[in-house]
């Protein structure tokens, strides 16, 4: 597995919906590769911590930038 294919997978990964065979790919490419594995904990890291923010903590203008992002953002 290549680092393009890992960033790729890294969400499917976190939420445990890979494949058996490419979860294994997908670990034994981070027991080789520092990068990556410091690139994951970030992904799980930032994901723990948007969780704890709660909607109506958000300034109105923080909000409505981040839906307007959500958005635009291409669907696959």
């Amino acid at each position: 597995m290549t680092c393009a294919e890992l960033v790729e997978l890294v969400t499917a990964y976190l939420d445990g919906a890979l494949a058996p065979e490419t979860e294994q790919r997908f670990v034994e490419h981070l027991a080789l590769c520092d990068g990556c594995e410091i690139y994951v904990e970030q992904i799980r890291r930032t994901a723990a911590e948007v969780g704890r923010v709660r909607p109506e903590n958000l300034p109105e203008e923080t909000r409505d930038r981040l839906l307007d992002a959500f958005r635009s953002f291409p669907r696959g």
